[in-house]
């Protein structure tokens, strides 16, 4: 992990990474200093940059992992994907490489410990505190998330604290990771960490940015105890008590905790992500929210309405049976309202506008383009003209360090008028690419994240739009995907 934490002894240097040793120069500019961690895919060394005479911190994949494609392509893809995050809460990275077939990224160097250690000291956390390096850290995340790119590993041990108490979130390493063709990010892959793990990444079952929000929330309420919430004996025993066991509240282990941070923690915590907060956003304004402080201590505010837990108490069936028939007798009428007021589907529960059944693309959408105007403007309408033989095509990319060069292009969609979109469906011939659904009042301009990025792994993606209802959507791809140069939209429906 990029930074200064203990150097192990010299007796387990030699199995930790036999090959590199300190004194040793990496593609003739980065001097290796000192073995500062390891793990089980890469070691992490401070090393001196000759060129530019500075410190770095140089992540090295363990040799073993040179002959597996997989591990090679997830470390490929981390330096590809942090590249494109320039953000004060998220470790650097600088370069990457390959020194006699051993591939390295290099960082930032942080001379400073993580956050585990300040947990580990021995001495509470002021809470004030405690709620300014999560807001940090969801300030971060939340930038990661706007580019694309889900953590699914934060715990204190990926983030780092330099000098100024800044917090900064490091370690990609397993992020909306590896190559898709092999199914890494499918369902039934469990990667994390057991303490810090989200139920529906324990279950194998989709992660996103909410998989982030649950996480961050045990992080909290480590901090703020001084203990994790699900300690257990194994891996196995810690995940299942994320699963099944409810989130303990903070103020039973530290009751001088104001009740808003706590409700906070238990709503990041929430075991159905629909019962979190719907972005990392928000859970990072409802943190700076808590932030009113007095002589060092939290004021107590009325926290935010949060949806309402899902009860599991036995229900009498006769309320059910009465409203079953009062639904059948007016089933005409309330048919009519029901189209009428939702545009012919979906719940029709508010949220400012009805549900679009369809959307056209007008245009693509290109704010970072340097060369020809637009990105295939012409073709944008083939991506909705009900034809799969037809497609919008993103321009050509050479496939390199980062394939785009920039955050993202994209396709704007139109619903027809302001309207609210439950699912968007996109068909591909070129699956790999990752994609997220932003939304805003006009074509040039998307202030909203709507959906978790996805990756396509099939020729038809599914994206779960969440929020109110907007004027126009923007189909937004942030990664083309492995040796991709370009990214085909065939179809684009709503669901």
């Amino acid at each position: 992990m990029p930074g200064r934490t203990r150097s192990p002894p010299a007796s387990e240097r030699a199995t930790l990474n036999p090959t590199m040793v300190v004194g040793e120069v990496l593609s003739d500019r980065y001097e290796l200093e000192e073995l500062v961690g390891s793990g089980g895919m890469s070691s992490v060394y401070r090393a001196h940059d000759r060129l530019l005479d500075r410190t770095v911190a140089l992540k090295v994949l363990h040799e073993h992992h040179l002959q597996d494609a997989e591990y090679v392509e997830r470390f490929r893809r981390e330096a590809r994907s942090v590249a494109v995050l320039s953000h004060p809460n998220i470790v650097t990275v600088i370069d990457r490489g390959e020194h006699d077939g051993r591939q390295f990224i290099v960082f930032e160097y942080v001379d400073g410990e993580n956050l585990k250690r300040l947990i580990q000291a021995g001495r509470p956390v002021p809470v004030d505190t405690a709620v300014q390096l999560a807001t940090q850290i969801a300030h971060g995340l939340s930038f990661a998330h706007r580019n694309g790119l889900v953590h699914r590993d934060v715990k204190p041990q990926n983030v780092l604290l330099n000098g100024d108490g800044r917090a900064k979130v490091t370690d990609f390493g397993i992020a909306r990771s590896l190559d898709v063709k092999r199914g890494m990010t499918q369902t039934g892959t469990v990667l994390g960490t057991s303490d810090y793990i989200a139920p529906e990444q324990a279950q194998g079952k989709d992660v996103g940015e909410h998989t982030d929000v649950y996480s961050l929330g045990v992080v909290l309420y480590e901090l703020l105890t001084g203990e994790v919430p699900f300690p257990g004996e194994n891996f196995v025993a810690v995940a299942m008590r994320h699963i099944n066991d409810p989130p303990p509240p903070v103020r039973a282990k530290r009751p001088e905790v104001p009740p808003r941070v706590d409700a906070a923690v238990q709503r990041a915590m929430a075991k159905d992500p629909a019962e979190r907060f719907p972005t990392m956003a928000d859970f990072g304004r409802e943190l700076e929210a808590c932030l009113s402080t007095t002589e060092g201590r939290t004021e107590v505010i009325a926290p935010s309405p949060a949806p309402p837990p899902r009860g599991r108490r036995r229900v009498s069936p006769w309320p059910l049976v009465l409203l079953l028939a009062g639904v059948i007798a007016l089933g005409g009428v309330g048919a009519y309202f029901l189209f009428r007021h939702t545009g012919g589907g979906g719940d029709g529960g508010g949220g400012g506008g009805p549900f679009a059944t369809h959307v056209t693309a007008p245009t693509a959408f290109d704010p970072y383009g340097t060369g020809t105007p637009g990105e295939n403007n012409a073709q944008a309408p083939l991506a909705t003209d009900g034809r799969e033989s037809t497609y919008w095509s993103t321009e050509n990319y050479r496939a390199s360090f980062a394939q785009l060069h920039k955050p993202g292009v994209g396709l704007v969609l139109d619903p027809g008028g302001t309207a609210r979109i439950r699912k968007l469906v996109v068909r591909s011939t070129t699956a790999g690419f990752t994609a997220e659904i932003r939304a805003g009042d006009t074509k040039t301009r998307f202030p909203a994240t709507v959906s978790a990025s996805e990756t396509a792994l099939g020729p038809s993606t599914v994206f779960t739009v969440h929020g109110g209802a907007h004027r126009y959507y923007l189909l937004w791809i942030t990664d083309l995907g492995p040796g991709k140069s370009s990214v085909h939209i065939n179809e684009v429906s709503v669901r």
